[in-house]
This record gives C-alpha cells, sequence and structure tokens, in this order.
C-alpha cells in the first residue's frame, strides 16, 4: 500500500476469525482471536477519511471519534489513540469485544464493500494501551460532600459510577451477586468475555475511589430508608431482569428453565462460585433453545461445551435476509443473517416455528408440540401469524431466551412507589429522574432491554443530570 488515501481500494477487510470450532469447545476461553499489530494497521488504513462520519454521527451511541482513532492507529499513534477512545466510551474493553458494531453499519464504505472492522480496531487499542501501561488509576483531584448509591452493576451502573467518581462525587455500587458487572460477569459467557476483563476494569474503579458493596439486594438486605438516610441520590441501574416466560401447557414440567439462570450457573462454574439452584445442564441431552437473539447463542455455546447430543434453536420470526433489502437502507442497521461462533459449532437452526405445547412424562420434559407459521399482513399493515402444520421435537432441556419484559420486582421501586411506564419499565423524565424526588433511572430498567454500548451511554448521560441536579 503506497498511502493511506489508497488503502480502501487496496486493503481488503480481514477478520481474525476463531479458534478451531474442535478445540474451543473444549473449554471456556475466548474463542474469537487478534490480528496482529501491523494487520490492524492495515485495517485502519480502510477508514475514507470520508467528509460525513456517519459511523460516529449515525451509528456509535458513545460518538466514538473514530476516523481519528483509526488515523493514530495507521501511524502508530497508540496513546494518543487510547485518549481519543476513552473521550468517547467509558469501557472499550467491553464494547470491543461484545458490541455488534453499530458503526460499522453505517460505516461510509459499507455502501460497496466491506465497512472497515472499528470493533477490531477499538478492541486492539485498550489492549494495547493496558499492555504499555497507559491505563492508569486516576482519582478525582477533589472530592464532594454528596454521596451517590448506584443500584446495580451492570453497564448501566458502572457508566453512572464512572461519570459521577469523575466529577468527584462519593460513589457506592450495590450488587445483589456475588461479584460486580452485572450482565458483563454473569449473563455473558466466558467465551465471549473473559471475565478478568470486567475485573481488570473494577479494580481500577476501587482504586479510584469507587466503593462497591456485593452480595448486597438494596432495598431488601439493606432498606430504601437506609439508602435514603446515607445517600443524596439513589441511582437505580438493576437492567431488564424479568425473561419473557412462554405461556402452553407443560410449562411446569422439569426441564423447562429461562436461558439467563442456565448461563449464569455456567459463569459460576467458571468462577469457582456456589451455584445459585438445583444445576442446570445439557449434558447428554437434546436441547432446545426457544429465542433466536444473542442470548440464545450463548446458550447454544454453553451447551455445546457442556456436551450436549444435540441442540436446536426455534425461532417465530422469518429467517433474515443475505444482505439489505429495500426498506433496510444504508445507514441504518442491516438487519440480515448472521451465524456466530456458537452456531458454527454445532447447532440445528429452524425460523417461522411457534410452540404449541411442552410435552412430558413423569413430570419430566420429553418433547415439544411446534408448528410452521407463516407470517401474513393484514389490511392495516399488521403481521399475524398463520399456521401451517403441526410437528413434535424430542428434547430433555428447554431453554428460553425469548427475551426480556422488564426489571422485574424491586425493593426500591416497590418501598417507593414508583411509576412504571405502559410496559413496566421504570418510568422517567427527560433528566432520568423518576416518579420520586432524588431517585434516577438509566439503562435497561427504563429503556427496555437493549444493548451493552446503548446502556453505557444512557449511564453516562444520566450520571450529567444527576449532577445538575445536585448543582442547584
Amino acid at each position: 500500500m503506497r498511502d493511506k488515501e489508497r488503502g480502501f481500494m487496496e486493503v481488503k477487510r480481514k477478520n481474525p476469525g476463531y479458534v478451531d470450532k474442535e478445540q474451543r469447545i473444549k473449554n471456556y476461553n475466548q474463542v474469537e482471536k487478534n490480528l496482529s499489530d501491523e494487520g490492524i494497521k492495515q485495517q485502519a488504513a480502510r477508514c475514507m477519511d470520508c467528509g460525513i462520519p456517519f459511523c460516529f454521527g449515525s451509528g456509535c451511541t458513545v460518538a466514538n471519534l473514530i476516523p481519528e482513532i483509526n488515523d493514530c492507529v495507521y501511524h502508530d499513534k497508540w496513546e494518543e489513540a487510547y485518549h481519543l477512545l476513552m473521550a468517547g466510551c467509558s469501557f472499550p474493553e467491553f464494547t470491543g469485544q461484545i458490541c455488534p458494531a453499530l458503526c460499522e453499519g453505517s460505516c461510509t464504505l459499507g455502501l460497496n464493500d466491506d465497512s472497515v472492522s472499528f470493533r477490531q480496531i477499538e478492541r486492539a487499542v485498550i489492549e494495547k494501551a493496558y499492555e504499555m501501561g497507559y491505563v492508569r488509576a486516576k482519582p478525582p483531584e477533589f472530592r464532594l460532600e454528596e454521596k451517590i448509591a448506584v443500584i446495580g452493576s451492570g453497564p448501566a451502573g458502572l457508566s453512572i459510577a464512572d461519570a459521577l467518581n469523575k466529577k468527584g462525587y462519593n460513589v457506592t455500587v450495590f450488587e445483589r451477586a456475588e461479584k460486580p458487572g452485572g450482565l458483563l460477569q454473569y449473563g455473558i459467557p466466558n467465551f465471549k468475555l473473559e471475565k478478568n476483563v470486567v475485573e481488570r476494569r473494577i479494580d481500577i474503579m476501587k482504586e479510584e475511589g469507587i466503593k462497591f458493596e456485593a452480595n448486597v439486594n438494596a432495598g431488601t438486605d439493606v432498606s430504601t430508608k437506609y439508602l435514603q438516610e446515607r445517600f443524596d441520590i439513589i441511582a437505580l441501574a438493576g437492567g431488564a431482569r424479568q425473561p419473557r416466560d412462554l405461556s402452553v401447557p407443560g410449562r411446569e414440567l422439569d426441564g423447562v428453565h429461562f436461558a439467563l439462570d442456565f448461563l449464569t450457573q455456567q459463569t459460576q462454574r467458571v468462577l469457582g462460585q456456589k451455584v445459585t439452584g438445583e444445576d442446570i445442564l445439557a449434558t447428554g441431552k437434546k436441547v432446545v433453545v426457544i429465542g433466536g437473539g444473542d442470548t440464545g447463542s450463548d446458550c447454544i455455546g454453553t451447551s455445546n461445551r457442556q456436551g450436549a447430543e444435540s441442540v436446536l434453536q426455534l425461532e417465530i420470526l422469518p429467517k433474515p435476509p443475505e444482505g439489505r433489502t429495500g426498506t433496510n437502507p444504508w445507514p441504518q442497521w442491516p438487519v440480515q443473517f448472521k451465524e456466530t461462533s456458537s452456531h458454527a459449532e454445532g447447532c440445528e437452526r429452524r425460523w417461522c416455528v411457534t410452540t404449541k405445547e411442552i410435552i412430558g412424562k413423569d413430570g419430566k420434559v420429553t418433547g415439544l408440540k411446534c408448528a410452521d407459521i407463516e407470517w401474513e399482513k393484514d389490511e392495516n399493515g399488521r403481521f399475524n401469524m398463520k399456521e401451517i402444520k403441526e410437528f413434535d421435537v424430542e428434547a430433555d432441556l428447554i431453554l428460553l431466551a425469548m427475551g426480556f419484559v422488564g426489571p422485574g420486582p424491586n425493593g426500591i421501586v416497590a418501598n417507593l412507589e414508583i411509576e412504571l411506564d405502559p410496559r413496566g419499565n421504570i418510568k422517567r423524565d427527560d433528566k432520568h429522574m423518576t416518579s420520586a424526588d432524588g431517585v434516577f433511572v438509566a439503562g435497561d430498567m427504563s429503556r427496555g432491554a437493549s444493548l451493552v454500548v446503548h446502556a453505557i451511554a444512557d449511564g453516562k448521560a444520566a450520571a450529567d443530570d444527576i449532577a445538575e441536579y445536585l448543582s442547584k
């Protein structure tokens, strides 16, 4: 390549690939490989420095300075790239591994070629920063009097805590689980996000003065009154924890479980912790995963590692198209078919399937009664489901991965009678304030289940609103 200006014409996108599937299913280690520094520089050279960077303005929720970061990487200015990256995203070690890369869906090069692989570049920058010692704890130069209680240590909670601590406030984060991290720690399998990556960042946050209180269910283990008396602000960031259930005959049979319970247990085993509840294991079983999203994919990868006899994934929606359609133009996020590393490890997939009944014997699951369906649009433009043909599926273990419907029971919300919206999420005003004065909310508790990068951005915005409220 003669110069960076011709990079997008001379360099093709190169993905790092994955560890061989025969090897990776034997453990829970990270499956995605890394490109070399030179390989990352070549990928950064593909950035066009276009006049209007849609990756920044349309795609990236945290407004990463993507063209500038790419240019720094190409010119070996890794420390400068790191500081530019941190100006947008508080936790690039998380988004660099698990973000679906909304920026890449809006990349100008993606109009007629493969988009720039910024997620890989982001990941390379933050890992290089740790390697070179650029990432250091930086406690605030001064401390204010006000105290903030953050309830929940997932991406939104960590984002609120990080931003308010940087402003000088005294922040305590309460987490009901054994270790902080929320979804990052327990909901995402180790093979997608190794837990030392999460703990490394939390250790830095502790050095910067943030207090973490784990194994504490705020509103129950410590009362709402206690929190209100000792803290000036309560920030709710507990996520969307209430899974969507399957209301069909046979739901009560032994062998039907929510996906998050299954995934949480396996993370507890990986971390050497006591498993919560009765063991849910796929070993030697015919597993059916109901739900076609990322959570369902995580269940597939985990089931294969546990030694499932077979894995079938059922999705009620149609199979996505291979590429963009006329109703999904650039720079919108491309809604198209994808195969994850977990799918590639072994799984049958079926679309346009509805579950009618769970079948069992002696109180235990033995299978499912399903039906193939078609989606038809009525005169009002609404899609309706039409059954075509019934069929049965054998199953020893059914994992429900159909998404989440709200935050679920919460002691603080109940005690303060905080208002909910029609969907059951916590209602807030345009400044992240709930119906209770001094109680704020951010992330999936109010937005509904969404992406980690959205939660990080919303937490940062909530922190700004909290600081504005306290300054009045």
